[in-house]
């Protein structure tokens, strides 16, 4: 047998990791956010601009709740870890030979937590700016808040590559079919695709309700 067929052979089997609310979640964030930042100026777009700030505060109140009962990867419990732990991994991507981890990373889990704490923020700025409630400070807070999530996301999408590379595996493509290498052990046991299903019909059925109220 040769080295590479034995080193195939060894290779860990692919087992689900990431449940399908999780990934329903992450690229709704996806979109939303891209959607949002691209109509921010727009008045054209307002509506569409506003539609998409209003269903990430929901999608995140979701995340928040999903993280404390959801499955085994999803909960922070797995993945939030403290100051040292973030330091020794980050020292490790350095070193080129960073801790594997089944779940999230810890330094993801920074840039996940820090994404949800400036969604809140800019959604209740953003809500305070199109309402009218404040004056105009609220509305750059709003601006700054959404360019500081712009630099997270830049900093996460560079960091997934990095890990990707450094782990040869590819962190995209496993958030897209949920799959991850792992000992058979590690993996969850339920998809919970019928969620999944149920908040991609409350974002359309919101979407719809939105476009009829605000046009109409």
């Amino acid at each position: 047998m040769s080295a590479t067929s034995a080193s195939r052979a060894e290779a860990p089997p692919k087992v689900l990791v990431w449940d399908a609310p999780v990934r329903v979640f992450h690229w709704l964030m996806v979109l939303c956010f891209a959607g949002a930042y691209l109509t921010a100026e727009s008045e054209t777009w307002r509506l569409v601009h506003v539609t998409l700030g209003y269903t990430m505060l929901g999608l995140t109140a979701f995340r928040l709740l999903w993280g404390l009962v959801g499955t085994r990867y999803a909960r922070f419990a797995s993945f939030v870890k403290g100051p040292q732990v973030v330091k020794d991994y980050l020292r490790g991507m350095a070193s080129g030979q960073p801790a594997h981890h089944v779940g999230h990373n810890p330094a993801g889990a920074v840039s996940i937590l820090l994404l949800l704490a400036l969604t809140l923020a800019s959604g209740a700025s953003g809500w305070a700016a199109y309402n009218a409630l404040t004056g105009e400070w609220v509305a750059e807070l709003h601006e700054l808040v959404s360019n500081g999530m712009l630099a997270i996301v830049g900093l996460h999408v560079a960091g997934v590559v990095a890990s990707s590379v450094l782990h040869q595996e590819n962190l995209a493509r496993a958030m897209v079919n949920g799959h991850k290498q792992a000992a058979p052990e590690a993996g969850i046991a339920h998809t919970w695709r019928s969620l999944a299903a149920l908040m991609l019909a409350a974002v359309a059925a919101f979407w719809w309700l939105q476009w009829h109220t605000m046009a109409g």
